[in-house]
């Protein structure tokens, strides 16, 4: 079985502008598919760090034989601790070639059972990218009161009926404590509305998005990504969702993930990034056929501006 099909593989790659002998960061290594091909054009002198906090994508690079590749690092982490991680293995901030994340949720953690990132499985309600610590979904749902799960029904999952959906989780963890994806699957069932997986689909991403804090470690690791890069460095991002998406947008069009204009004393407005891509990149049909995950991908990349430039 394919751990995962990396999703705008080529084109993400191709947009980094990968230069022979160059560092580089896979920050999202999952199935291995963009590490791989950046480490055929940066050849045997480049130097690639690879993130993942998932034990399992650990246990896939001895799998596909990475560690054969003098360059290749895997640093075991989640990437919001990108420029700790990297300094702790040696590179100076601003010395960094081009760094890519592919935001999405590998097709190994959705079709292994036990991860409980699916309502197609019966499984204990984790969704933890890393199992070894930290709240699981079950723990969430037992605890929060009903504003924090109707802000994460709302804004992440965006489901219409987000208070009716907190209400009915506070009522039913009264009768019985949520353990199973089998449990949340019988309440989405009753507060159904909507198309039924859709449904399904967002209430179980909004829950894991929260789990595993995504929001603010994508904020964190683009503020890192900015300090790493080399000047004309170059950022790329895969997004599947549309707060991501926008976050992204903000953040490589303002430094800031608001998009608020940042001015000086004076007034001017410092841009920290040159836009590669003026409109995100898409799966081609061939792909999303091939694909169907690839259907809601953006890609955005932008480049590190150098000090003088604040145009």
């Amino acid at each position: 079985m394919v751990y995962h099909e990396s999703v705008l593989l080529h084109e993400s790659i191709d947009l980094l502008g990968i230069t022979p002998g160059g560092v580089y960061v896979d920050a999202t290594f999952g199935g291995g598919g963009h590490s791989k091909l950046i480490l055929e054009k940066t050849g045997e002198k480049g130097r690639l760090f690879a993130f993942d906090q998932d034990e399992d994508a650990k246990r896939n690079i001895e799998q596909q034989a990475f560690s054969s590749h003098s360059g290749f690092t895997f640093v075991p982490s989640n990437f919001r601790h990108l420029k700790r991680q990297l300094r702790a293995e040696g590179v100076r901030v601003g010395t960094v070639n081009g760094i890519l994340a592919d935001l999405g949720v590998s097709s190994h953690q959705l079709d292994t059972a036990e991860r409980g990132f699916s309502y197609r499985f019966e499984a204990a309600l984790d969704m933890r990218m890393s199992r070894l610590d930290g709240e699981t979904a079950a723990d969430l749902l037992n605890t929060r009161s009903v504003d924090e799960l109707q802000r994460i029904f709302s804004e992440l999952g965006e489901l219409r009926n987000s208070k009716t959906l907190a209400y009915a989780v506070v009522q039913e963890r009264e009768r019985k404590r949520f353990r199973t994806t089998g449990d949340l699957l019988e309440l989405c069932t009753k507060n159904l509305l909507g198309e039924r997986m859709r449904y399904f689909s967002q209430a179980f991403q909004a829950l894991r998005m929260e789990v595993n804090d995504e929001l603010g470690a994508l904020e964190d690791f683009m503020k890192d990504a900015l300090e790493m890069l080399a000047p004309g460095g170059r950022l790329a991002v895969i997004t599947f969702h549309s707060l991501e998406d926008r976050m992204v947008k903000n953040y490589m069009k303002a430094g800031n993930v608001k998009g608020e204009p940042d001015q000086d004393f004076y007034g001017n407005i410092t841009k920290p990034w040159e836009l590669v891509t003026k409109k995100p990149v898409e799966a081609s049909q061939l792909e999303t056929k091939q694909n169907a995950r690839s259907r809601s991908a953006k890609l955005r990349v932008a480049a590190k501006r150098t000090i003088n430039d604040k145009r």
